[in-house]
């Protein structure tokens, strides 16, 4: 391979503002493996975001690569699975797995799509220096002959049509939208772009903690919320606390440790028992070498935390602490409490074009 931009890259990143600013060229935000696709004639690297390589693991895409895009070019993009409609995380995330056969079973029950929205090289040409809206043009240009499962990613510079997205488009599986000022060059591993994300609340069950890797301190909160059976259910964590507060609720949650015996996740370690419920995490190929031992709680107090969007019946990303809430009674934090996205066709989505 021998391309103007060579592999590895790390993307370019995002920071998180409340409001879409004015004056930029907006985009859908995609909830998927984020992916830079270097190709050079048959040759084809995808690389995640941190560098390492994805290419293994979908092997249809590097098939609708060598057919849909430019000879040589380096694109970055994201790689989704749509399944009934919406993009689909879970199945996503099942594809990174060791055995080839398995991952090759995957690939032909459920594709992957790769949704790109930037351009790096094409050719013999570096862009990396070029403007965000002239590397949008080249885009547009170089992928003016794809089709599926090769998507150009709409984009515009109209705020209102970004606000309709930015409500619209969570029920497709989306979770926000992307704005990256119009004359900014290719940074990458820089947060430079602005994401706005969806932001709701909920009041959960504290049923545990981990410990952070400095020492006996509260790393994160094991959040759960009690399904229409009445079975606590382990919906994600809240973390993203001072040290001094890590100690602090250490402290203050010593009187409600015990031990696992009779705590309603108990089983967390019986890989079996994920099957039947949404228990804290044990050991996988996700976590490899780290400790997934938690401490257990007696599920009696409530606390409010900030979520972004559901993945199923648990949080998509980590929660945000907000408050205790001691006037509430653990058995009222149900699943009913959560926001209903109204459900949208990914393929409306993408049927928006380069806009």
């Amino acid at each position: 391979m021998d391309l103007p931009v060579m592999p590895p890259v790390k993307p370019m990143l995002a920071k998180s503002v409340s409001r879409i600013p004015p004056g930029m060229q907006y985009e859908a935000k995609w909830d998927g493996f984020r992916a830079i696709v270097h190709r050079d004639g048959d040759e084809v690297v995808i690389g995640s975001r941190t560098g390492k390589p994805l290419t293994r693991y979908f092997p249809e895409l590097v098939t609708a690569v060598r057919e849909n895009l430019p000879p040589r070019c380096v694109i970055d993009g994201e790689i989704v699975i749509v399944y009934d409609g919406r993009l689909d995380f879970d199945r996503l995330s099942e594809r990174i797995h060791p055995a080839d056969s398995r991952v090759r079973l995957l690939a032909e029950q459920t594709p992957a799509s790769l949704i790109a929205f930037d351009v790096l090289a094409v050719g013999d040409d570096s862009l990396l220096a070029a403007r965000q809206s002239d590397r949008r043009a080249v885009l547009e240009a170089a992928l003016s002959g794809a089709s599926a499962p090769v998507h150009l990613a709409p984009a515009t510079t109209d705020p209102a049509l970004a606000q309709e997205w930015f409500e619209r488009y969570e029920g497709a599986g989306l979770d926000g939208v992307v704005a990256k000022p119009l004359d900014l060059p290719y940074r990458p591993d820089t947060r430079v772009m602005y994401k706005i994300k969806h932001e709701r609340t909920a009041d959960c069950v504290v049923a545990g903690y981990r410990l952070h890797k400095s020492g006996p301190v509260v790393g994160s909160l094991l959040l759960g919320l009690y399904d229409c059976a009445g079975v606590l259910q382990h919906v994600g964590v809240c973390a993203a606390f001072s040290m001094q507060r890590r100690a602090e609720l250490a402290a203050e949650l010593e009187p409600l440790r015990v031990d696992f015996a009779g705590h309603p996740w108990a089983a967390w370690a019986d890989a079996e028992a994920h099957e039947r419920a949404r228990l804290p995490g044990t050991q996988s190929r996700w976590s490899g070498k780290k400790d997934q031992s938690w401490v257990a709680l007696r599920p009696e107090r409530v606390c409010e935390v900030a979520y972004d969007h559901m993945e199923g019946n648990r949080f998509r990303h980590t929660a945000r602490f907000r408050r205790w809430r001691p006037d509430r009674s653990p058995g009222g934090c149900t699943y009913a409490q959560l926001e209903e996205v109204v459900r949208y066709d990914l393929a409306e989505v993408l049927s928006a074009g380069g806009g």
